[in-house]
């Protein structure tokens, strides 16, 4: 069996008591990086347990191995840094190698910055779309945010704070009363959430430098 267990996306405390279970019961755990995951097994009590990487520069080659070790009989761990595996982390390849293998697999639920930052935004929730990291090129997330502006509902995106700013200049440039909100550091000391238009959170960001781990939301019609 092959568990996919989430970790909490800045406050440990955030951890299930299943997810807890499913870490200890494990004969490996397989990390997206086990310098990042072991303080949080350290402060979990969990010592001893076998740790091995799973990223996506190593994921394809990997996936062999961790589907022959839970076929031999091991009860198997999946972890990213923070929230749900396969949420923009590696996770999606090894359900999809367990769905060709006939292998069990168990998803638990538990922290996700995306329903995190859609609830918190006030933004609507009847309908949303998250699309992960906006393009590097900046004609491309232009047209990724415009199509977001003609979406029903919400669209979210992980953004960069080293970018960000860009961002919000592309999009106030062609749209500046798009309707925006920032939500940074969620469930961290803090944790922020900034709401306006483009070019009002421009103009707050370039006095104020965005730092931190950031999810970007447009309201749509």
């Amino acid at each position: 069996m092959i568990h996919f267990v989430p970790t909490p996306i800045g406050n440990r405390d955030d951890i299930t008591l299943r997810a807890i279970e499913a870490l200890k019961n494990a004969d490996r755990i397989a990390c997206e990086d086990t310098r990042h995951s072991a303080p949080l097994l350290a402060h979990l009590g969990i010592a001893g347990k076998p740790l091995v990487s799973l990223h996506e520069h190593n994921e394809v080659r990997r996936i062999p191995e961790l589907v022959a070790a839970a076929r031999g009989g091991e009860t198997i761990a999946v972890v990213s840094d923070a929230g749900m595996p396969g949420v923009s982390d590696p996770g999606y390849r090894l359900i999809q190698a367990c769905l060709q293998e006939s292998l069990d697999y168990e998803v638990l639920p538990g922290p996700s910055a995306v329903l995190t930052a859609l609830i918190g935004s006030g933004f609507p929730c009847h309908a949303f779309h998250f699309l992960g990291f906006l393009s590097v090129k900046k004609g491309k997330r232009l047209a990724a945010m415009e199509a977001a502006l003609e979406n029903d509902g919400t669209t979210l995106f992980f953004e960069s704070p080293h970018r960000l700013i860009s961002t919000l200049e592309v999009l106030a440039k062609a749209h500046p009363d798009a309707r925006c909100c920032v939500a940074r550091e969620l469930t961290k000391k803090f944790e922020t959430y900034h709401r306006g238009t483009a070019a009002e959170l421009l103009a707050h960001f370039q006095s104020h430098p965005p730092k931190g781990e950031i999810v970007f939301l447009i309201a749509g019609d």
